[in-house]
């Protein structure tokens, strides 16, 4: 497959003179809200990357990850569900309309054939078994949530693309019809459709596909529905933002947090497995689900460890958390009215 094409594009100079009026963007790069260095204070890539060398049991699954096979073309038209694909791919129906958000099926997280392959048993779904989908949402352009193959194989099944600003450059390049996509900035409202919007919030993150990085702007997500609120929460590391969406637009029945491929040495990025909980009660969420986790080894812990620490402490704090497994449906209108079976277990 052609890399370069892979690569995406830089935007345009049109995209980036309207940039330049913005306030999270500065010296040509979109900027968080705080402070973010790539790494902890006094770390560096060079001790990371020797780390990286050191043997951690169970960064792997030592037998396939459970699945649970759902046809997603049959669904009920009046059923309200949300289907999780492993990692931080999942699908929504909900009051007639569908959603993908960060779909990555061709089987690995890099352009690099062979590199950060899925785990055994975790990539079942295929853009074959997609329905039609209304909106695909993409948080930023990583290629653990912006995966070339898999969008352009989709790309007759897509009504529209919602994504933060800059990362639209990637789809035109890619051939997709600029009235389809969407690029908007934090706090930006899009209308759907009649009692249907999606709310860019911020997160705390970066961008780039391999080079210059942050030239197009992360973002997480929140869908209101005619019956539903929903926080879909981006790859995001702690941050005041979290206590910002809750008070401007909470309560959530259902967040969906990125929970996994952390580490104590790169805490800005990603949010360690107690911060979950925090932030699940700042952003006033009654329910949460944890992804980016069971497809994709991107960190030194046990591959296991995200959902085993977070459901544990959502338990001793007495919120309620969503575990299903690959492909098994969550009933959005029954959220914390289910036991989920600890299924991570019977592998560790």
């Amino acid at each position: 497959m052609n890399l370069k094409k892979q690569m995406g594009q830089f935007p345009n100079e049109k995209r980036k003179t309207y940039f330049s009026t913005l306030t999270n963007y500065t010296n040509g790069k979109f900027q968080n809200i705080l402070p973010t260095p790539a790494l902890l204070e006094g770390e560096s890539m060079t001790k990371l990357l020797l780390q990286a060398l050191c043997k951690v049991e169970n960064t792997s699954p030592k037998s396939s990850i459970p699945f649970v096979i759902t046809d997603l073309k049959n669904l009920k038209p009046e059923e309200n569900v949300l289907v999780w694909f492993g990692h931080s791919s999942y699908f929504i129906q909900i009051d007639g309309k569908k959603f993908l958000v960060d779909p990555v099926f061709s089987g690995n997280a890099s352009p690099m054939p062979g590199s950060i392959k899925a785990f055994p048993g975790s990539d079942h779904y295929k853009p074959e078994d997609m329905p039609d989908i209304d909106f695909l949402l993409i948080s930023h352009d990583h290629w653990d949530h912006l995966d070339y193959s898999t969008v352009q194989t989709l790309k007759n099944k897509v009504g529209q693309v919602i994504c933060g600003l800059g990362t639209g450059q990637h789809f035109e390049y890619w051939g997709w019809d600029s009235e389809k996509i969407i690029e908007k900035n934090w706090w930006d409202i899009i209308h759907l459709a009649d009692g249907f919007t999606i709310t860019l919030t911020p997160a705390r993150h970066f961008s780039g596909r391999l080079l210059n990085r942050n030239i197009s702007l992360w973002t997480s997500f929140i869908l209101q529905t005619p019956s539903k609120k929903l926080f879909l929460g981006g790859d995001s590391g702690y941050g005041d933002h979290f206590k910002e969406i809750g008070e401007k637009y909470g309560s959530f029945d259902l967040a969906v947090m990125e929970c996994g491929q952390y580490n104590e040495k790169w805490p800005y990025i990603h949010s360690l497995p107690e911060q979950i909980i925090k932030e699940v009660q700042e952003i006033k969420a009654q329910n949460f689900i944890p992804v980016h986790n069971s497809k994709f080894k991107l960190a030194q812990h046990p591959w296991f460890e995200p959902l085993e620490l977070v459901s544990k402490y959502a338990e001793e704090n007495g919120i309620p958390v969503t575990l299903p497994m690959i492909g098994e449906k969550t009933d959005l209108d029954q959220l914390g009215e289910i036991t989920w079976k600890k299924w991570w277990k019977e592998l560790m």
